[in-house]
């Protein structure tokens, strides 16, 4: 089976200081990856790069999505392309609300594709049956982009922004983050439900809770810029029981 994107060799900066030091990673269409390590080890830079941020500089290395050049994408190619990005502190946009922003997103993707855009009762009705799948309140797609909503909302916005996008990598940037433990199951069963053969998930977490709901078929530890480590699902366990001390130092073991 080919990959759906593969990482080589992959470096990358921000504002000259080198965060990604050598990045290789392949990902088969249907597979579920998790990205653990701790802090400042470039997890959510890997994300950032992976959607053409421009803070970030690519200085060496090759990203293949469905065999084409993904550093050749501008932002929004990429996202025409069906990669989406769930933040892992969405930002609010007062003003714009959530019926608008999505139909936009999902007209300007259909546009790209060579499609006609989405009459409003086909949107309207795929909004409904999307926002089911997240219990996202009615109420809250009349409001503002994440105006005004809880830490809760706001990750349950991000997965229903994916549900209607419809993406063939999706990528969680620690959106376990700040969720109590129902708000933790809520997303993760609307992320499960999204899964279909064709589409991958990278999973940025640092907890194992997460992963109880959202099973990976491979778990990778990334530090100091690299994946040092990469195994099965039984490796989350077993950083959820000794921590990365054991990662950081592999020869006090």
């Amino acid at each position: 089976m080919d990959n759906l994107i593969e990482i080589k060799n992959l470096h990358a900066t921000i504002d000259g200081k080198e965060i990604l030091k050598g990045i290789n990673l392949s990902v088969k269409p249907g597979e579920v990856h998790a990205i653990m390590g701790p802090n400042g080890s470039g997890k959510s830079t890997l994300s950032n790069v992976l959607v053409g941020h421009p803070a970030y500089t690519v200085t060496e290395g090759e990203i293949i999505y469905k065999g084409q050049d993904l550093l050749a994408l501008s932002p929004e190619e990429r996202s025409h392309a069906g990669i989406f990005l769930s933040f892992q502190y969405p930002v609010e946009i007062a003003g714009v609300s959530m019926t608008n922003f999505m139909r936009a997103a999902i007209n300007a993707k259909r546009e790209a594709q060579g499609l006609p855009a989405m009459s409003a009762g086909d949107f309207l009705k795929l909004m409904r049956d999307k926002r089911a799948l997240v219990n996202l309140d009615s109420k809250l797609a009349n409001r503002s982009v994440n105006e005004g909503f809880s830490g809760g909302e706001k990750k349950r916005n991000e997965i229903f922004q994916m549900a209607m996008l419809e993406p063939t990598l999706s990528i969680l940037d620690e959106t376990d983050s700040g969720l109590d433990i129902d708000a933790l199951r809520i997303v993760a069963e609307g992320v499960n439900k999204l899964k279909r053969p064709d589409t991958s998930t990278l999973v940025i977490t640092h907890y194992q809770r997460l992963l109880d709901y959202i099973k990976p078929d491979i778990v990778h530890v990334l530090y100091n810029g690299r994946i040092v480590k990469t195994a099965g699902p039984e490796l989350a366990l077993e950083l959820e029981e000794r921590g990365y001390d054991w990662i950081k130092n592999p020869q006090a073991e």
